[in-house]
């Protein structure tokens, strides 16, 4: 009888468990999205973020809603709001938060403008100094393709206001 070898598989088997489960959360947990939020929002000299417990419920139920369509449409909630969607496991929270702070080569700030043709909106709102609050979710859809939101207290993207 190899018990010893027998338990060391098991072991084995436990820690690759392990491990796989904490990869697959890697990259969607709160201190991800406040820490990809913060790194832009440090770039340009403005405050970090906070998670809120109330804002991601927001974001939780609004995304479950988008599970059947994964549709780019707003909650139309009280709060700033970024969307994306994206097919493979690779689209995640993190990967959404560095879709929009790309924007940023289309934002102008002395005009407080995006370039012609171009959207910059989600990156003005993860850098909106007046927000300080986030919460975000993310669901695979129906389709396979995966939905993440985040909301932020309080909104951005205010007409005649620049960001920071």
């Amino acid at each position: 009888m190899n018990f010893p070898r027998n338990i060391a598989l098991f072991t084995c088997f436990i820690i690759v468990t392990l491990a796989l489960t904490q990869m697959c959360h890697a990259q969607n947990l709160p201190l991800d999205y406040v820490n990809a939020h913060n790194t832009a929002r440090a770039a340009v000299g403005v405050g970090n973020i906070q998670w809120n417990d109330t804002l991601a419920a927001y974001a939780q139920q609004y995304a479950n809603q988008r599970k059947v369509d994964c549709a780019l449409q707003h909650s139309g909630g009280p709060y700033g709001e970024n969307l994306a969607i994206g097919s493979g496991a690779s689209m995640t929270g993190t990967a959404a938060v560095q879709l929009w702070v790309n924007e940023k080569a289309n934002y102008d700030y002395y005009s407080n403008t995006c370039a012609i043709n171009k959207v910059c909106g989600h990156y003005t709102q993860v850098v909106w100094s007046n927000s300080v609050r986030l919460g975000c979710a993310r669901v695979q859809c129906n389709n396979g393709w995966y939905f993440i939101t985040c909301n932020y207290d309080i909104r951005g993207n205010i007409f005649g206001q620049k960001p920071y």
